[in-house]
């Protein structure tokens, strides 16, 4: 195995077969994470005529008691038994997965029996993840009466996964060799990214309601994720560490950008190994639990008489989705409560949390322009030969076709919500359902890159290494940039004011 270490201006060539195999295995997936995730999201849209085909999907509440954690997702169903939900949602996965199995031309019998392991697993991850224990923010205890909760909301679950997946690949190893048949991480990342479109569409929709002046400093905001952070996170991997192209742009992207979604597509984008994204994904998603547990309260502190400041801050500091969004809540709920007692102001509701959502969608809407223009650079400058004229169907070939059915899901719920506003509820309730799935082909993709992650050879590909850049530039230079840019386009504003 290539060490990541190398230095190597030119990435080390495979043979012309091994190469036309790499491509055809990676255009399948991404096309069939493209037709799975836009079926989901056909399916979910039926609701705006009135059928509801996608309400029979399990729903993972945060719970206290177990017995009331489960349920399907739609009112509609409320009389099956959440078993029966459970056991339906994993047989309409088991089918819709066995087919794209075939088209990869899988073994049907082992990749069954290892899918219906995966799925088991993976959902008793997100199950534990949801306790309340565990998951509940500040805001949410004492409609849960408890006192007293870890604060790192379900997404926890991704967390519980990675490190079932680990103890797998680690220390069972004739497990992980019958599950490798369904160990597909990227098939099921790249089709839960597709979903993850038209989720992020609706929660664009809902942040119209800001101040147009909000949304302008968001998408202000963004630029310095890429123009800034992105060139000297790369830079520092590559002076300082030693690492090859391959790895210090995975790396930039998943630090810099929005961590796992950003690290697959820059993968894609490059052709770097299967592996490489993979261990920049198991970092983000730990890094991003450690600013989950800090972030808030430090924005409580000294940030509270800025309270859209902390909330932009929580978008371009944290690097997932959840955990970013979640930061954004619970800062929403601190500061609240701390510029009540500190000075007497009561700031209306979800200001924060919608600043936050805000900055962190336009940073994920920006991921397929970026995979693109990567994907132009590797192909002009990077790996091209001397003499060599570049083909646009070269630049095609390497773009993540998944980035495509991403901008679409977007792009249509978008579109949806802005021609037929009186929708938009029915929208956000279909794309709920969807995202259910979305959360599903997550915590498969976090245990399968558990069972992928062997610790004798991540060791071998640097590890330490890895995580050394990832701890230096995010808690070194990164976090402080994004503070400093939030200031600057958000000091001084503030959430509209409630009468105490």
């Amino acid at each position: 195995m290539t060490n990541l270490t190398t230095t190597s201006n030119q990435p080390m060539a495979p043979s012309e077969g091994e190469a036309l195999a790499i491509a055809q295995t990676r255009l399948n997936e991404d096309w069939l994470a493209v037709w799975i995730g836009l079926f989901i999201f056909a399916l979910s849209l039926t609701l705006l005529f009135g059928v509801d085909l996608l309400g029979w999907t399990i729903t993972t509440s945060v719970w206290t008691a177990p017995s009331k954690a489960l349920a399907p997702a739609s009112r509609f169903y409320a009389h099956l038994p959440a078993a029966l939900s459970l056991i339906a949602t994993y047989f309409f996965l088991l089918v819709v997965l066995l087919v794209s199995a075939k088209a990869l031309r899988a073994d049907l019998k082992r990749f069954a029996a290892g899918f219906t392991a995966i799925f088991i697993v993976s959902y008793a991850c997100w199950f534990l993840g949801s306790w309340a224990y565990i998951a509940a923010t500040p805001d949410k205890r004492p409609a849960l009466k408890i006192a007293w909760s870890l604060n790192l909301t379900n997404e926890s679950g991704f967390i519980i996964a990675l490190l079932a997946g680990l103890v797998v690949g680690n220390f069972l190893p004739g497990v992980a060799r019958a599950l490798k048949e369904a160990v597909r991480p990227e098939l099921y990342i790249k089709t839960a990214i597709v979903i993850l479109g038209g989720f992020l569409g609706i929660a664009a929709l809902e942040q119209r309601q800001l101040a147009t002046s909000v949304i302008f400093r968001g998408i202000c905001a963004i630029i310095e994720a890429y123009l800034i952070y992105w060139p000297i996170v790369y830079f520092i991997s590559r002076r300082y560490f030693g690492f090859s192209r391959e790895w210090a742009a995975p790396l930039a992207s998943g630090i810099s950008i929005c961590g796992v979604s950003a690290a697959i597509a820059t993968g894609s984008a490059i052709r770097a190994r299967p592996v490489v994204p993979i261990m920049v994904s198991s970092l983000v998603v730990v890094f991003a639990v450690i600013e989950l547990m800090v972030l808030p309260f430090a924005a409580q502190h000294y940030l509270y008489r800025q309270p859209l400041v902390a909330g932009a801050w929580m978008g371009l500091a944290v690097k997932t989705d959840g955990a970013a969004v979640a930061s954004g809540a619970i800062t929403d709920a601190l500061i609240r409560a701390k510029a009540l007692a500190a000075t007497g102001v009561v700031y209306q509701a979800g200001w924060i949390t919608g600043v936050s959502a805000t900055v962190k969608v336009f940073i994920d809407v920006f991921i397929g322009v970026w995979a693109f223009i990567l994907a132009w650079i590797w192909s002009a400058k990077i790996e091209r030969r001397p003499g060599e004229k570049v083909r646009i169907v070269e630049i095609w070939q390497r773009f993540p076709k998944f980035i495509l059915g991403y901008v679409a899901t977007f792009l249509i719920v978008l579109g949806i919500g802005i021609a037929a506003p009186g929708l938009i509820p029915k929208v956000k309730a279909s794309m709920a359902q969807a995202n259910l799935f979305r959360a599903i082909f997550f915590l498969m993709t976090f245990f399968a890159i558990g069972v992928l992650s062997n610790f004798r050879k991540l060791w071998q590909e640097g590890i330490a290494k890895l995580a050394a850049v990832y701890v230096l530039c995010l808690f070194g230079y990164i976090i402080w940039v994004g503070l400093l840019i939030s200031w600057l386009f958000f000091h001084g504003m503030l959430p509209p004011t409630l009468k105490g």
